[in-house]
């Protein structure tokens, strides 16, 4: 698989803006990220849209590879959100909401995530969707000689992590070290 992205805004006229642009979530209805980036770039709006290449069977026909959305309903934005731009942001067809509690408290993603996303774009690097774990989480392992395991997933590094699994009668458990990309919420 490889990635695209779309990023826009850079060469379009922006609209005015005040405080520092910090990056945003738009949450848009099914299959329509690239219609609410298309509206939005047109305004001059900084977006990103990171996409992957995946195999896709539509209207019955063979499987063909296709740029789908990384994150299927969302849009990054890149923006100081006033008054103004929230309107204009939420006008847009296609858009359900812009993640956060009020249009002056909207939630912001650390732009090191987003640079992260970028570079993996940019590298064309093969990715593909994955559950998001959190140490602490109740997993199940899905491929592989534990198949079926559940336990608790303690510690994790790129794609490694450790398993406690126990048996409560006797307070007592154990820890399997895993292959992150195996395991699933459970």
């Amino acid at each position: 698989m490889t990635h695209q992205t779309h990023d826009a805004g850079a060469e379009a006229a922006s609209p005015p803006v005040r405080g520092t642009p910090a990056w945003h979530v738009l949450w848009t209805r099914s299959n329509c990220e690239q219609l609410v980036f298309d509206q939005l770039a047109s305004k001059g709006f900084e977006l990103f849209l990171p996409t992957i290449q995946a195999w896709s069977r539509r209207g019955g026909g063979p499987q063909q590879l296709c740029q789908l959305p990384m994150f299927p309903g969302y849009v990054f934005l890149h923006h100081a959100l006033d008054k103004w731009s929230d309107v204009e942001l939420r006008k847009a067809r296609g858009v359900v909401a812009i993640l956060g509690d009020r249009w002056d408290r909207r939630a912001v993603v650390p732009s090191i995530e987003i640079e992260a996303l970028r570079t993996v774009v940019r590298a064309s690097a093969l990715a593909f969707a994955h559950p998001y774990l959190e140490a602490g989480q109740r997993v199940r392992i899905t491929r592989g000689p534990l198949t079926d395991v559940e336990g608790i997933l303690v510690r994790t590094r790129p794609n490694r992590g450790l398993l406690v699994l126990s048996v409560s009668m006797l307070r007592h458990s154990v820890a399997v070290e895993i292959d992150c990309t195996l395991a699933s919420p459970a």
